[in-house]
């Protein structure tokens, strides 16, 4: 935006209080040319992939998706809630229903607010509730059995619309319909009101989800003209000291307005008088209009609401208000809503067409929304002028790379992150970069673990983004420095603040008497300690490669040979004598999850896992009881996230993802068929509760775009592929070096779920795997599908997919 240029130098150049540099910038906001977009709709291609997108997939059950509007890996996720409640509000048993926000199953709406987190089992965000009301104005959002206590309204599914970048809802209780829309760092809401009544919309900033009482350690608003606001929170949440910024920007100027400090007093601002007998506890110059605080509302008055729709803009920024000002004049300067859905709606569709389906509406629903949930993180974490908030809390400038937030890294280096290499692999170097950056202003020396917005949780275990970096550079994706990629991820591991790591390299296992869920700690190091050696052996660092493929065999320290499964061990070497093969304590041995689940989990070496079992038979026998045994509500009480259950297999949990995908190893493929389908029929639908548990940031998403291909990423780091049962008749991958990758499945149906024979290119295909290579040279993988199991094909050891044993 070439007209931009000279204002925008004035503001980077000056370094003075954020006040100093808004006349230019609101001058521009005014001035900024309408966009058209009427010649642009014909660019969406005909083969428009995004009908297939049901962004209400997931928002029922245990899914915790959002149905708002947000581009692909957008910093903005404009959504409603229908449970963020105001300061003094405390919710307990609602948090976790509500991890996103919103939930089906309700029937009110207190507001739409723009940070949302996709799927995950905790929660946080809900930055800046905006509420448009009509009618007496409420500051407070009452109760959902008595909305007409405050300000949330009722609403109906049935007039309530969403599609990629594009959601809209009316609000029952005051004839509002409200449109929502965003660009990557921006969020833009219409709304259009049916009665001639007196409008007002609010601004919340106490509101919020999760941590509600007391989360806001500081606010403000400052009003700059009649229809600008600017505007700071930070948050005391599951992230500490959380700052974001914003800008707001009204269609047409508001006929008065209130700053409502709850920690002081109330202005009202065509006069700015203190309210009558107030006694704030800190200096007011009443001239001003501008408050802060711990609770601060505003409260925008319009007459003659209903003569045209009002639109508000609101840009965000962690770093500072010019720059979230500067986000908003950038992406986002006219006021024609309909183009900026439009565009939004290009760059989803641009985003999913690299997969092409066939196949029943359903079908295809799923797909494509698995797709859709898959390319919302990480998300862009930067301003336009590339500044963004590190990890250390100081101010960075991107050089060479744009910088990627929300990092859900025990759940998504499964599937997320290698399907990612396939269909947003412009966008893996980013992350990688954006880890490294994490590392290099990490006071602890330390890669992300469970991360986001400048901010790490430290929640769940392992050392996963080692996996992600290995994965994407032994694909061939190196647009980041390898050298100090390898120094992270082996200082990562070799850190001795971090989850009893010296004890795991003294002993080869984590005792349980020094740390909780050691034995799954201890599992997941041991993987993650496999990736490593593979990178530093592709790199030529033989020592280190032979330092960590030592490291990766450390599971077979806490594998019992007397009971047959991975068992707790202290510091003396003796094991847990409370040992429960089905007990899924919380803190106990295990990381959500029970030792008939975990002792699965050795993905890097699963044929040695065969041979510790007692070969083939005895592991397809244990597979079979780990889902045929019913797993009793008593052992898994404690945790809410085990769901999607199939005996002891729990879909509903990243522990169990891989493990149907196992009988290829020990040479019975069609069991493995058998299992997916079971799965994909039974735990997944195109309606609201279609996921069988959280959906962890597009991990459950990615497992049923990979399983619907018909092929599954054991262990990412090892460039295999077990194959599975597809289920679409056909899916192919525009891949990003030209060429496309096809999977069909002749004779597909429900009753047709093993595969009979395969072929690759045309040549027959006779291993129940497929290799990275397979897939970025294209070609076409052919199944040919029946009711009968082929109880001959894979099954040879050559045919069964890799293993560490082979290195």
């Amino acid at each position: 935006m070439k007209y931009l240029s000279n204002d925008m130098s004035t503001l980077k150049k000056t370094s003075r209080d954020w006040a100093l540099n808004t006349v230019a910038v609101i001058s521009l906001l005014t001035a900024m040319p309408m966009l058209t977009h009427a010649e642009e709709s014909s660019a969406i291609q005909v083969n428009d992939v995004t009908q297939w997108v049901d962004p209400f997939i997931g928002t029922g059950g245990d899914g915790h998706t959002f149905p708002g509007a947000v581009v692909p890996f957008g910093m903005v996720q404009l959504s409603p809630d229908t449970a963020a409640v105001s300061r003094g509000s405390d919710p307990q048993s609602e948090i976790y229903k509500h991890s996103a926000g919103y939930h089906y199953d309700d029937k009110t709406i207190t507001g739409f607010s723009h940070t949302h987190f996709s799927g995950t089992g905790h929660s946080d965000l809900g930055d800046l509730l905006i509420m448009p009301m009509t009618g007496k104005a409420h500051v407070e959002a009452g109760s959902e059995t008595d909305p007409d206590s405050g300000y949330r309204s009722r609403f109906n599914h049935n007039a309530e619309k969403a599609s990629p970048g594009y959601y809209s809802v009316e609000l029952s209780d005051y004839k509002i319909k409200a449109e929502l829309t965003t660009t990557a760092r921006t969020g833009m809401h219409r709304y259009t009101f049916k009665e001639n009544e007196q409008a007002h919309v609010l601004l919340d900033l106490t509101a919020s989800i999760y941590n509600f009482k007391n989360k806001v350690i500081w606010s403000d608003v400052r009003v700059i003209d009649n229809q600008t606001l600017l505007a700071y929170r930070s948050t005391n949440g599951w992230a500490k000291q959380r700052d974001m910024y914003f800008a707001i920007k009204f269609s047409r100027p508001f006929d008065s307005i209130e700053l409502i400090n709850q920690d002081n007093s109330r202005y009202r601002c065509n006069g700015c008088l203190t309210k009558k007998g107030s006694k704030p506890s800190t200096i007011v110059n009443s001239a001003i209009q501008y408050t802060a605080g711990k609770a601060i509302k505003v409260l925008t008055h319009f007459k003659d609401a209903n003569t045209e729709p009002l639109m508000v803009k609101v840009g965000l920024s962690a770093v500072s208000r010019k720059n979230a000002l500067e986000n908003l004049i950038t992406e986002n300067p006219g006021w024609d809503f309909d183009d900026v859905k439009l565009q939004a709606k290009k760059q989803w569709q641009e985003q999913l067409s690299v997969v092409q389906a066939k196949g029943k509406k359903s079908e295809k629903r799923q797909l494509y929304t698995a797709l859709y949930h898959a390319l919302q993180a990480p998300s862009i974490y930067q301003d336009v002028n590339g500044q963004y908030r590190g990890v250390d809390g100081e101010i960075h400038q991107a050089d060479g790379f744009e910088n990627y937030t929300l990092f859900s890294l025990w759940d998504t280096y499964r599937a997320l992150h290698p399907l990612l290499t396939y269909i947003a692999p412009d966008k893996v170097p980013n992350m990688i970069n954006s880890m490294l950056a994490h590392y290099q202003q990490s006071y602890d020396n330390m890669l992300p673990i469970w991360s986001f917005q400048a901010h790490e949780t430290w929640t769940m275990i392992g050392y996963h983004a080692v996996s992600v970096i290995a994965d994407a550079y032994l694909k061939g994706i190196r647009n980041f420095d390898s050298e100090l990629a390898l120094k992270a991820m082996t200082d990562t591991a070799n850190n001795p603040k971090y989850d009893a790591i010296p004890e795991y390299i003294k002993r080869g296992y984590v005792p349980m008497d020094k740390l909780s869920e050691s034995v799954s700690i201890t599992l997941e190091y041991a993987y993650n300690d496999y990736t490593i050696a593979r990178m530093a052996e592709a790199m030529g660092k033989k020592y280190i490669a032979k330092t960590f493929y030592q490291r990766a065999q450390s599971y077979k320290n806490l594998f019992d040979p007397s009971v047959g499964f991975m068992r707790g061990k202290n510091s003396e070497g003796v094991w847990n004598p409370d040992f429960d093969a089905e007990d899924a304590k919380l803190m106990g041995p295990f990381t959500e999850g029970n030792s008939f689940q975990y002792t699965f989990y050795v993905p890097h070496d699963v044929n040695t896992l065969i041979d510790l079992i007692g070969g083939d038979k005895a592991f397809e026998e244990r597979l079979d009881l780990l889902f045929n045994k019913e797993l009793s509500h008593e052992k898994i009480k404690e945790h809410e996230d085990i769901a999607g259950l199939i005996g002891q297999y729990a879909h509903g949990n990243e522990p169990s993802h891989h493990i149907a995908y196992l009988y290829n190893y020990a040479g019975k493929p069609w069991r493995t068929q058998e299992r997916i389908r079971q799965i994909m029929d039974t735990l997944s639908s195109d309606q609201p509760d279609g996921l069988a548990g959280n959906d962890d940031v597009g991990q459950m998403s990615a497992w049923y775009v990979f399983s619907a291909m018909g092929f599954y990423p054991v262990a990412p780091g090892d460039l295999s592929y077990a194959i599975g049962a597809p289920q679409l008749p056909e899916i192919s991958l525009n891949l990003a070096n030209g060429k496309t990758f096809t999977v069909k499945a002749n004779k597909l149906s429900k009753k047709n779920k093993f595969i009979k024979s395969a072929r690759l290119n045309g040549k027959p295909l006779n291993r129940s795997f497929i290799t990275h290579d397979d897939i970025i040279n294209g070609g076409t993988l052919t199944f040919v599908m029946s009711n009968i199991p082929n109880k001959h094909w894979g099954i040879e050891t050559k045919n069964r997919p890799t293993s560490m044993s082979t290195h």
